[in-house]
């Protein structure tokens, strides 16, 4: 990690979708701009930020072909008309099974150019009560861990319930920058977010940025929201709690050059993944 390298500013970007993808994505490209004229370079999207729907099939309706469909390219002319990095927290991609889709968190460069795909891996199944969900049933699982280069260093993809597994980061090597988009439960979110968010950036030593629902959605499920920022010592340095809204802050590699010097952590580790 380069400590003289400049700064490279991230924003969050947190939502309450409902059913409708066009009348989501016009709420979301305002919020965009926010964080452009912020001046983000980097500008992150919740988990089914184009759609949260009545029922989980609702997502096969309106599943993309790779490389082609309107939640796709939304992502690709916001990359394009303010030249930054943005990410798609997950796109719902057609598969060869009719009943499933790729949970896809995509990738676009400031040329609005796609430049790296990371599919949903670990799929989240709850039950208490009333309250029950199995992804599995629509959700086609991914194969491998992703990252991607920006001017702040590595950066590594995952989506929600990823983030429990803290072997999914350590395949991806030395990160500058994790990225969480999400969905959580009210009940798993109060428990388990900010615990496990900052959990992640400090084994890692790196920053977390986390985009999250956050609210009462039309189809009547809560989502918990506070989507944040982590620094490498696991401070938040900022938080959005409840409803549309943006998080922006700072990659800072000297920061994160002065964490791993006071305890070099990663130097220590005995095993490897």
């Amino acid at each position: 990690m380069n400590a003289t390298a400049p700064t490279f500013r991230i924003a969050a970007v947190q939502t309450v979708s409902g059913g409708d993808v066009a009348a989501n994505l016009a709420q979301i490209a305002p919020l965009i701009g926010e964080t452009a004229d912020a001046g983000a370079q980097l500008v992150l999207l919740p988990e089914y930020f184009g759609l949260l729907g009545v029922r989980a099939f609702d997502k096969l309706v309106v599943a993309e072909l790779d490389g082609d469909g309107p939640q796709q390219a939304f992502l690709a002319e916001m990359a394009h008309r303010y030249a930054m990095f943005v990410v798609g927290g997950c796109v719902p991609i057609v598969t060869e099974d009719p009943m499933r889709v790729r949970s896809a968190c995509l990738v676009y460069a400031p040329d609005g150019r796609r430049v790296a795909r990371y599919d949903k891996m670990h799929l989240f199944a709850f039950s208490d009560g009333d309250e029950r969900y199995d992804e599995a049933r629509t959700i086609q699982p991914g194969e491998r861990p992703r990252a991607f280069e920006a001017p702040c260093g590595r950066v590594g993809l995952s989506i929600c319930y990823d983030i429990r597994f803290p072997e999914l980061y350590r395949a991806l090597g030395d990160l500058a920058l994790i990225l969480m988009p999400a969905a959580f439960t009210v009940p798993t979110g109060t428990a388990h977010w900010s615990l496990l968010l900052r959990a992640r950036a400090v084994e890692n030593q790196c920053y977390l940025l986390a985009a999250a629902q956050g609210g009462m959605h039309p189809n009547g499920r809560a989502t918990y929201g506070h989507s944040m920022l982590v620094d490498p010592w696991g401070d938040v340095v900022a938080e959005h709690a409840a409803g549309p809204g943006i998080v922006v802050g700072d990659v800072d590699p000297a920061r994160i050059e002065d964490v791993r010097r006071k305890l070099p952590a990663l130097s220590h580790r005995k095993l490897s993944v």
